[in-house]
């Protein structure tokens, strides 16, 4: 499972011209399910995204997180970031997992976020969503599940 965090002082996505979900300061979250990722990816990204210290403190050091500031979260599901660009010219997204897979796995993971007594909004799986974002910093990090699973 892969995550794009930024950093922002508001956000929203819109599905239709509707807006689907919005936020204040803290993060907007871009998630992508690969095929074969478990409760444990979707764990283990939450787990990170929550506690990372990516906020300013009162000395304008990056040491806090989302949870420490009461940040907000907007998570939505971004098949693409599986994108494999190694061949050609048009990426293949064979890495993804498949809709349901997908939809289930972030579904989880927005429970879990919400356990962790944030305020989270999401985008609508599987539609077309127009996303704006106004980053903070800018603070963009990549996070890869696989990563540090593959560690253990």
């Amino acid at each position: 499972m892969k995550a794009l965090l930024q950093r922002v002082t508001r956000g929203s996505v819109s599905v239709a011209g509707e807006v689907a979900g919005s936020i204040g300061p803290g993060l907007v979250v871009l998630l992508g399910v690969a095929a074969g990722d478990t409760e444990k990816d979707a764990q283990y990204l939450i787990q990170k995204i929550i506690n990372l210290r990516i906020f300013t403190d009162a000395q304008d050091k990056i040491n806090l997180s989302a949870l420490d500031v009461k940040g907000e979260l907007l998570l939505i599901s971004q098949f693409t970031l599986l994108a494999d660009t190694i061949k050609g010219r048009r990426p293949s997204f064979i890495g993804a997992a498949p809709p349901e897979q997908a939809e289930s796995l972030i579904n989880y993971a927005v429970g879990l976020a919400k356990a962790s007594g944030l305020k989270v909004a999401t985008g609508r799986f599987r539609q077309h969503m127009h996303v704006e974002i106004h980053n903070d910093g800018p603070v963009t990090i990549m996070l890869d599940s696989r990563e540090k699973l593959n560690q253990l």
